[in-house]
């Protein structure tokens, strides 16, 4: 038996279910969020025989996948438009949404390693870095195609840009993509 679970924001309460390990498989493809009660408790009330470890672990790491995808979007966010900065920049107009996007996205790795400190020190790996930069290839690339930046594709590489037209190792430092700031030096001269 699982018990009785109650759903306090709604005031729901659930009938006693009386369900094996299998039921409780069941219920993740149901009623994820009922699953998600019934294994709580279950942890809680120390019954492990009964939680469904299969589902559990997989949705823990799943968890894990989405705060490291999360911290690669936005350095490749960063990188991408750092980059668009310092090589296809064409005038002084040209570039604000792409500082407004490096400065947001710089908070929010600020806050996301606030919260999990073990993301920094992964973010500063090589293979981390070379992850976003390899994104931030694939956005460069498809940024050229869109129709108000045919013209820029043609004027720097006399067509679409491929993969090899760019850096095969990622140009910037963890600090760099951090705190680099190309148009405080564009400020200053």
């Amino acid at each position: 038996m699982f018990g009785v679970i109650l759903q306090e924001r709604s005031g729901l309460i659930l009938k006693p279910m009386e369900q094996k390990t299998q039921n409780l498989k069941e219920l993740y493809e149901k009623d994820f969020y009922l699953w998600v009660l019934e294994n709580l408790k279950l942890l809680k009330n120390r019954e492990y025989e009964l939680v469904d470890w299969e589902n559990l672990l997989e949705e823990i790491e799943d968890m894990a996948k989405r705060h490291y995808e999360g911290m690669i979007g936005h350095m490749t966010r960063i990188m991408e438009h750092l980059y668009k900065w310092e090589h296809f920049r064409e005038n002084e107009y040209m570039g604000s949404s792409w500082k407004n996007s490096i400065l947001e996205a710089r908070k929010e790795l600020r806050d996301l390693f606030d919260e999990i400190p073990s993301l920094k020190r992964i973010a500063q790996e090589r293979e981390s870095l070379y992850k976003a930069w390899r994104r931030a290839v694939n956005g460069l690339i498809t940024w050229f195609k869109k129709d108000e930046n045919k013209h820029l594709a043609k004027k720097y590489f006399d067509r679409f840009p491929k993969e090899e037209d760019f850096p095969k190792e990622c140009p910037y430092t963890f600090q760099q993509v951090m705190e680099y700031e190309p148009w405080i030096e564009e400020f200053m001269q």
